[in-house]
């Protein structure tokens, strides 16, 4: 029973099924909903078990045959994968079915009886309680495979899965990967640890990453299983006999900048073809002279492009789409000319210095960066970490791109959940990818006048919206993306980090997670003004009457703008 697959995806279902059932409005079908259609639709005379099941779960990681086999020998009338406790703060509460993995008996369960319990159609997060409750009711019994007194845990399923993958389980639930992080974070919860206990039992982790890619959130999933590598400058990962077709892709707008950029480009490894974009003849005639004495010519271009509007996005996305969508090459590298002399001279070059040397680091370090493309078949971008030295990125990661990005996705076709708060983006737009995963972006039919003149690169307009669209964009087609950065790097990131954090939770109460609920449930902050903290006080206490307190405000502040016409004391005020 399907509801929520694409047209390609029930294709695909039904060719490994004997039956599919397609129903209601894709995404908006609960699986009790599918359920009950499924008991409703099902003659079971002819089976002794019946499982009910989901996309709740990944597997098979260990193999079915024996743990079926075990429960066959049970007397109970439906059994579950795992159990947890209705209240994971209370040892003492009822322990209920885990719903990812329900098997009724119908030789000992009633099957009408079932199909009008599901025809109630409880809502999935009280499913566990539900059925509990209903087989009570029946004086009828169900047991756990994996129950979670074997483990000492509540949930075992989400709080021992690494015991469960090297106990035989053959099923890990989604909820690890998908979860909020600093819930996962207040129970010591790594999901990078169940996901190489999974890897090493054999599972295919590339194909479940690409499905996970598609449907979690991009900040949520990168932090969950850890999807950051830091690497070293010896290069010993790279397989020089199965070398990867790479091209540099450079706009350079500042000529002075040429011998830096080569500087980069050659410490990849093999022959490397360099493009270089400019957007006029003089600046291409310098470039050319500094390229020709270190370059050589079969391996290199310079190309005039026909606009600076959006600079180094237009220039890639526009004047090298033949090259992003010849097939030519594995992978690209993304770099411009950066100079940002607008934000003053440390935090200028501490932004260049954090793109160009976490990406091109060394010889030894730009070769690791590639070996990842080599063993990860579904990688789709690598780039440095969010910038945060000098700029107050984090929390505001979005700006104003928010409304232009959802625009552009839905323009493109990208469904892949949207980040909260910061996304997960290469920030400065320099990053190695797969041409491939970056298709959505290549292919669609930009010009020059969408990204507008001079005026018009800042937050909001489309260049500042595209810096944040590709992860999504390769997400959307099955890629995920890494960070990437050097361990020089990471040992003054990491400190300051962990310093920011200790200093804004001094004098929040609680763990991370409940500071987080805390903060979020009180709202913007402002500037610590008297209607700041009332309206903060109403959000936190008396969230229904936001929207009251709210127009209270916005009277208060009009009317103190025209005594301040009026009045020359309130001027002053």
């Amino acid at each position: 029973m399907v509801g929520g697959l694409s047209p390609e995806g029930l294709e695909r279902a039904e060719q490994i099924a004997d039956d599919v059932h397609s129903f209601g409005v894709p995404g908006e079908v609960g699986a009790t909903a599918a359920w009950s259609a499924a008991a409703d639709r099902l003659s079971v005379t002819r089976f002794d078990e019946v499982i009910f099941t989901g996309d709740q779960w990944l597997g098979p990681v260990g193999p079915f045959p024996a743990l079926l086999d075990r429960m066959t020998r049970s007397e109970a009338a439906l059994w579950s994968m795992t159990d947890r406790a209705d209240d994971t703060s209370d040892s003492q509460a009822a322990v209920v079915p885990s719903p990812e993995w329900i098997v009724v008996r119908p030789h000992r369960l009633p099957w009408r009886k079932w199909a009008d319990f599901l025809s109630q159609q409880p809502a999935w997060t009280e499913l566990g309680e539900a059925i509990a409750g209903w087989l009570s009711d029946l004086a009828l019994t169900w047991e756990a495979a994996f129950p979670g007194v074997r483990f000492n845990s509540t949930d075992p399923a989400l709080f021992r899965a690494v015991d469960l993958v090297e106990g035989g389980c053959p099923i890990i639930v989604r909820r690890i990967f998908t979860s909020f992080p600093p819930f996962l974070d207040k129970h010591a919860v790594i999901g990078r640890d169940v996901w190489e206990a999974m890897i090493a039992q054999g599972y295919p982790g590339s194909t479940a990453l690409s499905s996970l890619a598609r449907s979690v959130a991009p900040k949520d999933l990168h932090t969950n299983l850890g999807l950051h590598s830091t690497l070293f400058h010896d290069g010993l990962a790279y397989d020089e006999d199965r070398p990867l077709r790479v091209v540099v892709i450079a706009h350079i707008f500042y000529p002075d900048m040429t011998d830096e950029i080569l500087d980069l480009a050659e410490r990849l490894p093999g022959e490397c073809k360099l493009v270089v974009t400019t957007p006029d003849r003089a600046r291409a005639d310098e470039i050319e002279r500094t390229v020709s004495l270190r370059w050589p010519r079969s391996r290199c271009e310079v190309r005039v492009v026909a606009s600076n509007n959006g600079r180094d996005q237009s220039a890639f996305l526009i004047g090298c789409r033949d090259i992003l969508l010849s097939g030519e090459f594995d992978v690209v590298v993304k770099l411009h000319s950066k100079k940002t002399p607008q934000d003053g001279f440390n935090v200028g070059r501490h932004f260049k210095q954090q793109q160009f040397l976490n990406l091109l680091g060394s010889a030894g370090y730009a070769a690791n960066v590639l070996a990842l493309f080599q063993r990860e078949s579904g990688l789709g971008l690598a780039f440095p970490p969010t910038i945060h030295f000098g700029y107050p990125t984090l929390g505001r990661g979005w700006w104003s791109n928010k409304p232009g990005y959802e625009r552009l996705s839905r323009e493109l076709g990208i469904r892949v959940p949207v980040d909260e708060i910061t996304p997960l983006a290469p920030y400065g737009s320099m990053f190695f990818a797969r041409p491939e995963a970056l298709r959505l972006l290549v292919e669609h039919n930009w010009s020059y006048q969408d990204f507008g003149g001079a005026e018009a690169y800042r937050d909001g307009g489309l260049a500042h919206v595209l810096e944040r669209v590709p992860v999504y964009a390769a997400a959307e087609l099955g890629y995920h993306s890494r960070t990437i950065a050097t361990p020089e790097y990471m040992a003054v990131s990491h400190t300051s980090l962990e310093f920011n954090l200790d200093q804004l939770s001094a004098t929040i109460p609680g763990d991370v997670l409940n500071q987080i609920r805390l903060v979020k449930g009180m709202g913007f902050a402002g500037t610590g003004t008297f209607i700041d903290f009332a309206r903060m006080y109403v959000s936190l206490n008396h969230p229904h009457r936001n929207r009251t307190f709210a127009r209270a405000v916005d009277s208060l502040k009009r009317w103190r703008r025209a005594l301040r016409r009026i009045n020359p004391w309130m001027r002053a005020t």
